[in-house]
């Protein structure tokens, strides 16, 4: 019951609050109460990864939302959400994003979901893990595909 509460007061408190003072339009959720399977660090389900646009110098930039996961070492207690935008300049990089979504959200939750509160409060965490999860996601396109990573969202609660 604990997980349902923390992920609702990130999702509809703590995250547009953030928006908010931060200037952002909060995106329209659309999405009900997390399943179970979500719950459990398997990634939350949520809007298609293919939400794309051409960036400067033809770099395209597909929208990577709501990945769910509990933080290692709290029993469950504690849950990491972050989002990211994938930045790449290779060619039909939205399509392959879309082929492979499953298997880059599995690999992305499995990275998150290994992370402790002491590695998340850690100075520059977010670039280790930033650096993490491009090898990975490299690794599941077979090429050096995903250039950049940048977190939209990131929260611990």
């Amino acid at each position: 019951m604990l997980p349902l509460v923390a992920y609702a007061i990130t999702s509809f408190v703590l995250v547009p609050k953030l928006q908010k003072a931060l200037g952002q339009t909060p995106a329209p959720e659309t999405a009900s109460a997390p399943d179970a399977h979500a719950v459990s660090g398997h990634g939350a389900p949520a809007a298609p990864a293919n939400n794309a646009a051409a960036g400067p110098g033809g770099r395209e930039q597909v929208a990577f939302s709501k990945l769910l996961v509990n933080v290692a070492g709290t029993m469950g207690s504690r849950l990491l959400m972050a989002s990211a935008t994938l930045v790449s300049n290779a060619p039909d990089f939205k399509n392959r994003v879309a082929r492979h979504e499953a298997q880059l959200r599995d690999t992305a939750c499995g990275i998150l979901g290994t992370k402790t509160l002491a590695d998340l409060e850690r100075p520059g965490a977010r670039n280790i893990i930033r650096s993490e999860l491009i090898t990975a996601f490299n690794n599941v396109f077979g090429d050096t595909v995903v250039q950049e990573i940048y977190f939209t969202e990131f929260a611990i609660q």
